[in-house]
């Protein structure tokens, strides 16, 4: 009983200041990212899109990491949920204000800029594709973002930690700028949500839930049972990423004798 209460995460609602400020950072990430994100697609070109989402994920993930992880997406959640890295409660209660987050994020940017552009930051399935390849591409987002998550995450991996929020950033600039022409590369069932609610538009919305989530999961599985670094102690991690080099003098001395032939 214990052990489902532990999973459940009944200890997390015991822990009140931790789980408000936690799900406060999950808010307030989500919203700067459909903020940003969102009012990019006002008058940017496609590369200045790509380039705001993923500053403004490394941003927030440098910001807010320490508090709740930053997941700033329910893909990224839901890999954790299925690796068992986060509570059950804790999970569903993570993805509603990360939609919440996004809907307030995006309610700004139409109030601000609704006489530019009436319709700002929905995605939608490029007009040559069906929903099933639309579904394709949110499938490989979701992957590579998680996949990256789980990489730079890995406890086992400590030299990886620094660099973090730039990698998952870049994550993120990477999946918009190989297909924000083709599904508006959402990556994100909370963005995807907040811009559909906000201009009344849920053309093609089953992809971009089910599309990321289901990338999520493989790669968290993934990574789990066939990537993760293997727990060797200080010492042995330091191996695994240092190359021995010969001595010296033994490589001076293979020097000379192929001088000398």
């Amino acid at each position: 009983m214990g052990n489902f209460n532990e999973k459940l995460g009944i200890n997390d609602l015991k822990a009140k200041n931790n789980l408000w400020k936690a799900l406060l950072a999950e808010f307030i990430g989500t919203l700067l990212l459909n903020f940003f994100g969102c009012i990019s697609c006002v008058v940017s070109t496609d590369v200045m899109i790509a380039l705001t989402f993923g500053f403004v994920i490394f941003v927030t993930v440098q910001s807010l990491g320490h508090v709740s992880g930053a997941h700033l997406n329910p893909a990224v959640t839901a890999g954790m949920l299925a690796t068992g890295n986060i509570t059950i409660i804790k999970g569903i209660l993570y993805i509603i204000v990360q939609c919440i987050g996004a809907i307030a994020g995006s309610a700004v940017v139409r109030a601000l800029t609704q006489e530019i552009k009436e319709s700002v930051g929905v995605t939608l399935v490029h007009g040559k594709l069906n929903e099933a390849q639309g579904f394709g591409i949110e499938y490989f987002l979701g992957f590579v973002l998680v996949l990256t998550v789980f990489g730079v995450c890995d406890v086992n991996k400590p030299e990886a930690k620094p660099a973090a929020a730039l990698a998952i950033g870049v994550a993120v600039a990477l999946g918009h700028l190989a297909t924000v022409g083709l599904t508006g590369s959402s990556m994100n069932p909370a963005r995807s949500f907040g811009a559909a609610l906000i201009n009344g538009d849920w053309t093609n919305q089953w992809v971009y839930w089910v599309g990321p989530i289901a990338g999520g999961i493989s790669a968290a599985l993934l990574y789990k049972h066939a990537f993760s670094a293997p727990s060797l102690g200080p010492v042995k991690i330091i191996e695994r990423y240092t190359t021995v080099s010969a001595d010296e003098k033994e490589l001076k001395r293979l020097g000379g004798t192929k001088n000398e032939v």
